[in-house]
């Protein structure tokens, strides 16, 4: 895991497999192929080392490739992105908080991405309307830290929106005053117009 201190990305990890998972992978996967190959000689002798070895490597590569990103204003696990202006709040969860959010009273409309050799996780609940989805469980190994770092990106969208509202509040406010202006112009010119008749 690794958490950046540069504005661009606040928070960056990766959802890889510990060591433990490796071995037991590659172990199974030899033992496979040594049932396979039970000492015959010719093609069955090298074949299922080198059909079973390379795909238990990409297995593990592919069940590892899952990376948790906060920056520019977003959440991004894997290939799925979520506005930090939806997030209504975030709860960081260990092992049994997990559990719990995911167990049998579980919103089956809710996104999860879980990774069962990862105890801690968060729940990013959403505000926004247009979406089914009632909120996000995302497997991380720094709940509280990505915590923080969502909520911290929530905020500063919320304050440049909130900057972007004011401006456009005083842009229409001065547009309002100049309509004002010409509409008593308008009227004092239908008085003049009114009085030469």
């Amino acid at each position: 895991m690794r958490v950046s201190s540069s504005p661009a990305a606040r928070y960056t990890e990766r959802l890889d497999l510990p060591w433990w998972l490796w071995l037991g992978g590659f172990a199974a996967t030899g033992l496979l192929a040594a049932e396979i190959w039970l000492g015959a000689s010719g093609v069955r002798a090298w074949l299922p080392f080198v059909l079973l070895l390379p795909a238990c490597l990409a297995s593990l590569l592919w069940l590892g490739r899952i990376r948790v990103t906060v920056d520019d204003g977003e959440l991004r696990v894997d290939d799925a992105r979520l506005p930090a202006r939806f997030v209504a709040d975030v709860i960081p969860l260990d092992a049994a908080g997990r559990r719990e959010v995911l167990g049998v009273g579980a919103d089956p409309l809710a996104f999860v991405i879980q990774r069962p050799w990862i105890p801690g996780a968060v729940q990013v609940v959403l505000d926004d309307p247009a979406d089914p989805t009632p909120f996000w469980v995302v497997s991380t190994r720094q709940p509280v830290t990505l915590a923080e770092a969502l909520l911290a990106a929530r905020d500063a969208s919320r304050t440049g929106r909130n900057v972007a509202d004011t401006g456009q509040e005083t842009a229409d406010t001065g547009q309002d005053a100049a309509d004002t202006g010409q509409d008593a112009a308008d009227t004092g010119q239908d008085a003049a117009d009114t009085g030469r008749d």
